[in-house]
């Protein structure tokens, strides 16, 4: 299995990029938002990866971070999703907004992606959604919300100044959510319910660990 690949971007095009390792070149199919943050030709680059492997075919496709790849793994998990249909919806919703559509049960935005019918946005968020909160509140790995047992390094890769500005309010939003998911958690709040809860707050404008907190509280709290 190749997990990861570092070495220089010979080229790109608009579903894949050739990355020169150690003189063999590896062609790695990847999203829209994994595209978009690679380096110029020429450059030192690096990817997670995951390999598909069916009777004619090998194919590679590459993530930029460890979490993006499990979600990959995690919505390939889904009856009838296949890695592009995977791809599809991580390159228009994103780790964060994959997370929230999820949350929220909100299947028309994982509607919005390339080539996914209502039938299958609607799995996704039916399927998924005593899953993903286990990787959104725990940071842990697609095995995690399997219930498997198989060990993910958690070594990230580092882009570079620029790219860590460009992605930094991202990964303090879901890092805030991710405590409040945790602390509710701890409370006894089911998984789902929790999620659901942090999503709503968020949205509300609730910013830190625990505004996110006392606002879901006052969400999960019974009605009348």
């Amino acid at each position: 299995m190749i997990g990861k690949l570092q070495g220089r971007l010979e080229y790109r095009s608009s579903d894949h990029v050739m990355l020169m390792v150690g003189g063999v070149g590896y062609v790695v199919y990847c999203n829209e938002r994994t595209l978009a943050s690679m380096p110029n030709v020429g450059e030192a680059a690096a990817l997670y990866t995951d390999l598909l492997v069916r009777e004619d075919l090998l194919q590679l496709f590459g993530f930029t971070t460890l979490a993006e790849k499990e979600w990959h793994r995690l919505l390939m998990s889904v009856q009838g999703v296949g890695a592009k249909a995977a791809m599809a919806i991580m390159g228009t919703l994103g780790e964060a907004g994959l997370s929230r559509a999820i949350a929220m049960g909100d299947w028309n935005s994982v509607k919005a992606a390339k080539g996914i019918g209502p039938k299958t946005a609607q799995k996704v968020v039916i399927d998924l959604k005593d899953k993903a909160p286990a990787i959104m509140a725990m940071g842990g790995s697609v095995h995690d919300a399997l219930g498997q047992t198989t060990a993910v390094a958690d070594d990230v890769i580092d882009d570079g100044d620029d790219a860590g500005a460009q992605n930094a309010p991202q990964v303090a939003s879901m890092s805030t959510q991710s405590e409040a998911l945790s602390a509710l958690g701890n409370l006894g709040y089911a998984p789902q319910d929790a999620a659901s809860a942090v999503a709503q707050a968020s949205d509300q404008g609730a910013q830190d660990t625990g505004a996110l907190i006392k606002a879901a509280l006052k969400l999960l709290a019974p009605k009348g």
